[in-house]
C-alpha cells in the first residue's frame, strides 16, 4: 500500500504536471533568465515578483507630493482623515485605483511616491476623483 500511495502522490504532484510546467518554465526563463534570479533568496524573489503586502499608510502619506495643493489645505486634510479611517481592504483598493496594483513594488514603500493634483475644474462638485495609474497621479477636485 505504501508503494502505491508513493507512486500515486508522485504521479499527481510531479508526473502529471511535468509537461505544462516545463512549457511554463521555458517561457518564464526566456523573459527572465535563471542566472539573474539566482542572486535572490526565495522570500526576496517573491517580494520582487509580487511586491510588498504590508503597509505603513502614514509613510505613504508622508511621501505624497502635491500639485496646486499644499499639505495643509482643507481638501488634503479631509482626504487623509477619511483615508486613515478606511478599513485595510478599502485602502488597498485605493492603492489599486491609484497605481494599478494593490501592492507596493519590491523597492519598498519608502520609495513609493505619488501625486495628489487639483484638476482645477470650473465646477469641482460635478467631477469625480480620477487617477493616472502610469504616472501615479490622483486628480482630486476641491
Amino acid at each position: 500500500r505504501k508503494e502505491y500511495v508513493d507512486l500515486y502522490v508522485n504521479y499527481v504532484f510531479n508526473e502529471s504536471i511535468r509537461k505544462p510546467f516545463e512549457d511554463f518554465m521555458q517561457g518564464f526563463l526566456r523573459g527572465c533568465p535563471a542566472r539573474k534570479w539566482k542572486m535572490f533568496l526565495p522570500v526576496e524573489l517573491q517580494t520582487v515578483l509580487q511586491g510588498h503586502t504590508k503597509f505603513d499608510w502614514h509613510l505613504l502619506e508622508k511621501n505624497v507630493m502635491y500639485g496646486q495643493y499644499k499639505k495643509l489645505d482643507r481638501t488634503i486634510r479631509n482626504f487623509w482623515t477619511v483615508f486613515h479611517k478606511l478599513p485595510e481592504e478599502k485602502k488597498k483598493k485605493f492603492l489599486a485605483f491609484l497605481s494599478g496594483s494593490d501592492r507596493i513594488p519590491g523597492y519598498g514603500l519608502e520609495h513609493f511616491k505619488f501625486w495628489i493634483v487639483d484638476p482645477q475644474e470650473e465646477n469641482p462638485d460635478q467631477v469625480f476623483p480620477s487617477a493616472s495609474t502610469c504616472r501615479r497621479i490622483l486628480f482630486l477636485p476641491r
